[in-house]
C-alpha cells in the first residue's frame, strides 16, 4: 500500500440504530442530497428503460425508488434493505406520497435475493457499496436478477487519499452537522477506490462493466447485461 493511500475502515453493514436512521432520512430530504439523488435518477432514466420492473438494493429510506416512480409512472420499483427501520421509513414515505401501488419495499439480504433469474429490467444501488465488506456476492446477485438487455448500475462515495481526506471531508461534508457529519466521515473511510472497485468487478466476473466518476465525490459502474 502506498504511503498516500488511506486504509479502508469498514463500517456496519446494516444501519439499524434509530438515531442513525432518523439522521439519514432527514439528511436525504435536504437540498444537497436531494439534488445529488436527482442526478442519479437522471443517469438511470437515461438508459431508456421506460417500462417494466426495477430493483433498488440497499434502498434506505426509499428516496431513489420514489423519485423514479414520480418521473416514470410506467416503471414499477421494488426497494430492498436489510434494515427493518429503513424499510418502515421507506414504506411510510410511499404512503405519504401515494406511491404505494407502484413502489414496494421489502426486507431482504442483497447477498441472497429472493427474486428469480432475469426478473428485472433495471437493477440499481446507491450508497450501499461502502457498507459491504465484500461486495462480490452482491454484484453477482445483481447480474443474476437482471434480464438480458437490462441494466445494472451502482454509485457510491469514493475514498480520497490520506493527504486529501481532511480537506475532502471538510468541504464535501459541510452540508452535514451532528451525527450525520460523523456518519459521512465514517462512510468516506469505508468507501472504495476506483482500483479496488475494478478488482471487485473482476472477481465477480463482471469485467465488462464500465467504471464512471461523478464529480469529485462519487464513483460507480454501469453494465448492460448480455444474452443468456
Amino acid at each position: 500500500m502506498a504511503w498516500w493511500t488511506l486504509p479502508r475502515i469498514p463500517e456496519a453493514e446494516v444501519m439499524s440504530e434509530a438515531a442513525e436512521v432518523s439522521a439519514y432520512a432527514s439528511a436525504a430530504a435536504q437540498n444537497y442530497l436531494d439534488t445529488l439523488d436527482d442526478t442519479f435518477v437522471e443517469q438511470i432514466l437515461g438508459f431508456g428503460v421506460d417500462s417494466g420492473l426495477a430493483l433498488d438494493i440497499g434502498t434506505g429510506p426509499g428516496g431513489i425508488p420514489l423519485k423514479i416512480a414520480r418521473r416514470n409512472p410506467n416503471l414499477r420499483v421494488i426497494g430492498v434493505d436489510r434494515s427493518e427501520a429503513m424499510i418502515q421509513a421507506a414504506s411510510n414515505a410511499a404512503r405519504e406520497q401515494n406511491s404505494a401501488g407502484r413502489v414496494r419495499f421489502l426486507l431482504g439480504d442483497a447477498n441472497r435475493l429472493c427474486f428469480p433469474d432475469a426478473a428485472f429490467d433495471l437493477v440499481l444501488s446507491n450508497s450501499l457499496l461502502h457498507h459491504l465488506a465484500d461486495p462480490v456476492g452482491v454484484f453477482r446477485e445483481m447480474a443474476r436478477v437482471a434480464r438480458p438487455g437490462g441494466w445494472v448500475v451502482v454509485r457510491d462515495l469514493r475514498r480520497p487519499s490520506k493527504v486529501a481526506f481532511s480537506f475532502h471531508a471538510a468541504w464535501h461534508g459541510r452540508h452535514y452537522t451532528g451525527l450525520m457529519r460523523e456518519l459521512y466521515e465514517a462512510s468516506l473511510r469505508s468507501a472504495y477506490t476506483a482500483n479496488e472497485l475494478r478488482e471487485l468487478l473482476n472477481r465477480a466476473s463482471l469485467g465488462a462493466a464500465r467504471l464512471f466518476r461523478f464529480g469529485r465525490t462519487h464513483l460507480g459502474f454501469v453494465m448492460q447485461k448480455g444474452g443468456p
